[in-house]
């Protein structure tokens, strides 16, 4: 997500909806434009982030560049922080030694040490960890630390292998975001996921790493899954239909399952074919539900402008007008607009209830684009429904909204009408999904989600359900 998008103040207005996945009768309703103000400020537990370059080549040393980037609201004390870039060593008896080639703040500015790690299990046993005089001053809100190209090689000047390192990246060779570089102020972690032998959470949980052969796959109906099919809202309606076949799933360059949701159109309900996965069992209420989503600006064929809908969102069904029991929290990106909107717009909405002439909800909204993978949070507790976009807070809705019973997990991609683009050339929309978490009754923080998929993917799990049935 781009670093200062501009966010809605919240408002409600009626937009009619159906949810069929859940039930036909359930009805959603709508959302319109907002006054612009401000993006809301990092997550209390995320202030920075840690980006990384590979520095160097060779066998002789490890060449970790690094910088701090202040994505908080206040200024950043670098005397708080601490890094840790993790490795493993060569033999047990090797003994490593650090240095600060250049930094913007000054290398007389830059501590390390030498850390052991002494957990069964772990993907690494030992650690550099990277502090700060009070000299090194402060980074701005926005701003980063700039370089620090730094070294770490033995001491006996034996050759150093990477390739077994946990925060080494051989190709990353441009500084980015990287999580397997941690970070803490003060003491308390604020980014990225340890080597820890399992950061896998204790309780009840769901986790899919979506690793199925396609739509079919008679795993989904044993894990719980239905790819939709048939008729009904929300969107285009009329003939146009689910396609459960536009489900698909695929293993990515990077080793993780990859499930997409494809929607077609030739500008008629006859050729509208739309895609939503979703779980069976309505049991999830109270807790964390989070998964990594790639967002489409643009189709993968044909000319581009309709009024697309993309979602990760939880739900339960609308029993009747205005009942008080009904919950939905959504994630949703329009790329191009829609519900009066005329361009990109993205949504978080927490809603009580719906009808016919009326709608209770709340959102926050940002006019920008989110094309690309975004990691995407939701906790809701027993005061809060609280919205994460890239580990940091988007929104956060009160109390009035939270959920009186259970829900279901879905994605969908569809469209709201056939007006954006009347054109009848066939274009196709593409939604990605990388993983889905739900930890009942605990509230994680970004880092808390990252370190627990880290921590099932490590152990070698594509999936596990033990969340009760209510």
């Amino acid at each position: 997500m781009p670093p200062t998008p501009p966010v809605s103040a919240r408002t409600t207005r009626r937009r009619p909806r159906v949810r069929a996945a859940v039930t036909a009768a359930a009805v959603a309703a709508g959302l319109g434009a907002g006054v612009l103000g401000t993006l809301p400020a990092a997550a209390a537990g995320e202030p920075l982030a840690v980006q990384y370059r590979n520095g160097g080549s060779g066998s002789a040393q490890a060449s970790p560049w690094l910088k701090v980037v202040n994505t908080g609201s206040a200024p950043l004390a670098l005397e708080q922080v601490k890094l840790r870039y993790y490795f493993r060593a060569d033999s047990p008896f090797a003994a490593y030694r650090f240095a600060c080639d250049w930094a913007v703040r000054g290398c007389g500015n830059v501590t390390g040490t030498i850390g052991t790690i002494n957990e069964p299990g772990a993907a690494a046993d030992r650690y550099l960890e990277i502090g700060f005089t009070a000299a090194a001053g402060t980074v701005a809100p926005g701003a980063d630390s700039g370089d620090l190209q730094l070294r770490l090689h033995r001491i006996d000047w034996q050759s150093v292998v990477q390739g077994d390192d946990y925060s080494f990246g051989a190709t990353q060779t441009a500084y980015a975001n990287w999580s397997k570089v941690t970070a803490s102020v003060a003491g308390v972690p604020v980014w990225g996921v340890s080597p820890a032998g399992s950061a896998i959470p204790a309780g009840p949980a769901l986790f899919d790493d979506l690793d199925y052969k396609g739509h079919d796959d008679p795993a989904l109906a044993a894990h719980g899954w239905n790819a939709r099919s048939g008729g009904g809202g929300p969107g285009v309606g009329g003939p146009a239909s689910w396609a459960p076949e536009n489900i698909t799933f695929a293993t990515e360059a990077g080793g993780n399952s990859v499930m997409t949701l494809r929607t077609t159109t030739a500008g008629t309900p006859e050729t509208t074919r739309q895609s939503e996965f979703h779980s069976r069992a309505m049991k999830f209420r109270n807790g964390t539900y989070a998964a990594r989503v790639r967002f489409a600006d643009a189709p993968v064929t044909g000319p581009d402008g309709d009024h697309l809908v993309q979602s990760f969102f939880a739900i339960n069904d609308l029993t009747g007008p205005y009942a008080d029991d009904y919950a939905e929290y959504d994630f949703e990106y329009l790329p191009n607009g829609g519900w009066g909107e005329t361009s990109n717009i993205f949504f978080a909405t927490s809603w009580e209830t719906t009808g016919p002439d009326r709608s209770d909800n709340t959102y926050t909204t940002a006019r920008t684009s989110f094309a690309g993978w975004h990691d995407l949070v939701l906790t809701i507790d027993d005061s809060n429904i609280v919205y994460y976009v890239d580990g940091i807070e988007f929104a956060r809705h009160d109390a009035r909204y939270l959920p009186e019973r259970p829900m279901v997990i879905a994605f969908n991609q569809w469209l709201t009408d056939l007006v954006g683009h009347t054109g009848t050339e066939t274009r196709a929309y593409e939604e990605q999904v990388d993983y889905v978490l739900h930890v009942k009754d605990r509230a994680l923080t970004p880092a808390q989600v990252r370190a627990a998929v880290a921590g099932y993917r490590a152990a070698g799990t594509t999936f596990t359900d033990t969340v009760p049935a209510p």
